[in-house]
């Protein structure tokens, strides 16, 4: 049976690209989740000092009217950013770009400074669906 060498090489190159741009997906991500980090302490460090506090009933309200957020998406990133204010190995790994916004947005729902390692393992083993669902049985417990 010939083989059509053209055929594979030409496979060979498609597939060894999409690999290239799965790489620099995943890449962004990462720089992505790490803008996040930096995002997040930003907020953390402008609620505690109450720069919202100029008219605004909330950070949330402010930071949705400043950056455009959906009100409830605001409110999230609020909490997200507080919780990590207790949960410096979680916020390490976002920084990191070792776990994604959505895994510790899951995270910091149930996460104490006691359970925080435990559930980092967790972050880093499984993926977002996993998490939200441990963190949802993590709840019920």
């Amino acid at each position: 049976m010939p083989t059509d060498l053209p055929t594979l090489v030409a496979t060979h190159d498609r597939v060894a690209e999409l690999d290239r741009l799965g790489d620099e997906i995943a890449e962004l991500s990462a720089h992505l989740d790490a803008a996040t980090a930096r995002l997040l302490a930003l907020i953390r460090e402008f609620d505690a000092r109450g720069g919202w506090n100029t008219g605004f009933r909330s950070c949330a309200a402010w930071l949705s009217w400043r950056v455009g957020l959906d009100l409830g998406a605001a409110r999230e990133r609020v909490r997200v950013a507080r919780a990590l204010g207790t949960l410096p190995l979680l916020a390490q790994a976002l920084a990191r770009g070792e776990l994604s916004y959505a895994k510790v947005r899951a995270l910091t729902r149930v996460a104490t400074p006691e359970t925080e390692e435990r559930l980092l393992g967790v972050g880093r083993a499984g993926t977002a669906a996993h998490v939200e669902r441990i963190v949802r049985g993590w709840r019920q417990v």
